[in-house]
């Protein structure tokens, strides 16, 4: 065992035993936001953490979960950890099984597009730890296969995505069939205005570890935008795709815009995945995992892919479309330079972005640099022009985020985001796409 990690670790309260796991699992020392959330999460201390992507959040609250547990009886599910994506919530449980196995706690995963029946033969193992995503906890809570009887430690991980997607009816349900007697932990890239309630709802008294502020890029990331025409993104993305060793991350805005680029980059012989929320669940696990193995240089993606993403040594983030939201800005390109690493990010920018990214320059508080190449930047008819109602103010080029238990999301209620349950009503059984 790493004397570093035994005693970094240990000085935290963290048992030898879990320390142990953390060195075998590559964790030598902690980091900001695990130093600061851990002690209290030991003390069984509600936790409002927030951090920048990359920073070990999901570390900072399964290691004092487990320790938790560990000194507790077994027998039925005692933690609940809410995640707003699939990949998210596979993810946490692949650190759940790194760390937990050593001290005998084991989680178990319910997510949408999975088999139902498949989940409730997992529950019936009875896990320690159950990981979910609100649409499919609330398809089992409805059908009696999960129940809370026991929880005594609860997770809300990427609370202001959640938000985001639309996941506040679920949120209030599943906060309102949750013991009073808990402790809740709720993590956040980013502390938006919506965010107070869901806080104030279901947090007591809580420790604030507060590592950075919100909207701030990681030091290791060198971002740049190209200013360009929409005609040109596919030969300017192939052209810096030549020029760039390693993993190369592509967000597009639209699910079907990441299918045709896929299509094109597979046509000039460059290995890469696909991931968004209109494919399958196996077809998203098998992009995922063949980008974090290597099998895929290139893994283009829709913002499914912006949040808990944790692949090592990705080189350059392409955003071959800005986001809708400035704030995810910051979440994509952190997808680079995670744990003090070094990477680039590359920015498309055509005329009727420029709103984009003025807002997106208003959260950072600065101007993103232009590429070395690009044109000058050349305003748009669509850039120049009066901003609609609710456009080009604070809160982004839609206009501000919804607030906390509307319902809708960032867009309006679509057919790939949660249903429009309200507080009391019956959950919806349909297959959540998150």
């Amino acid at each position: 065992m790493s004397a570093t990690a035994l005693s970094q670790f240990g000085a935290l309260g963290v048992s030898e035993r879990l320390v142990d796991a953390l060195d075998r699992a590559g964790l030598k020392e902690p980091t900001p936001i695990q130093t600061q959330a851990i002690p209290a999460g030991l003390e069984g201390r509600d936790v409002l953490g927030c951090a920048q992507t990359g920073t070990g959040k999901t570390a900072a609250f399964v290691i004092p979960m487990i320790e938790r547990l560990a000194a507790g009886p077994k027998g039925h599910p005692r933690a609940l950890i809410l995640a707003p994506t699939r990949e998210l919530a596979f993810q946490i449980q692949g650190t759940v099984d790194k760390l937990g196995r050593s001290l005998g706690i084991f989680g178990t995963t319910v997510v949408g597009g999975a088999d139902m029946h498949a989940q409730v033969r997992g529950l019936r193992q009875r896990p320690d730890i159950i990981i979910a995503t609100p649409g499919r906890l609330l398809d089992h809570m409805w059908q009696g296969t999960i129940l809370f009887t026991k929880l005594s430690i609860v997770v809300l991980d990427e609370a202001d995505r959640m938000l985001d997607m639309g996941f506040a009816p679920q949120l209030n349900q599943i906060i309102e069939a949750l013991p009073d007697d808990r402790q809740t932990l709720l993590f956040s890239a980013t502390m938006p205005d919506n965010l107070d309630d869901l806080a104030r709802m279901s947090l007591k008294n809580p420790v604030k570890a507060l590592v950075a502020k919100s909207a701030t890029v990681a030091e290791g990331v060198t971002h740049t935008v190209h200013h360009i025409n929409n005609s040109e993104k596919t030969t300017l993305l192939l052209s810096i795709l030549k020029e760039t060793e390693g993993s190369v991350l592509v967000f597009t805005r639209t699910k079907h815009r990441a299918d045709r680029i896929g299509e094109t980059l597979e046509k000039v012989g460059c290995s890469s995945g696909v991931l968004h929320a209109g494919r399958r669940l196996p077809q998203r696990r098998a992009a995922l995992e063949g980008f974090r193995r290597g099998r895929f240089e290139v893994l283009v993606a829709t913002d499914i892919a912006a949040r808990g993403l944790d692949v090592d040594n990705i080189r350059h983030v392409i955003n071959y479309d800005l986001p809708n939201i400035p704030e995810d800005y910051v979440h994509r390109i952190g997808r680079t330079a995670r744990m003090k690493a070094l990477g680039s990010a590359t920015s498309f920018v055509t005329g009727e972005d420029h709103r984009s990214l003025r807002m997106i320059e208003k959260l950072l508080g600065k101007a993103v640099p232009v590429a070395e190449g690009s044109r000058a930047p050349v305003a748009s008819h669509a850039a120049t022009r009066a901003p609609r109602p609710g456009y080009g103010n604070s809160n982004g080029p839609r206009g501000p985020r919804q607030g906390y238990g509307d319902g809708n999301g960032p867009r309006g209620a679509q057919s790939d985001r949660p249903g429009r349950n309200q507080p009391g009503d019956r959950p919806r059984s349909s297959a959540y796409t998150f």
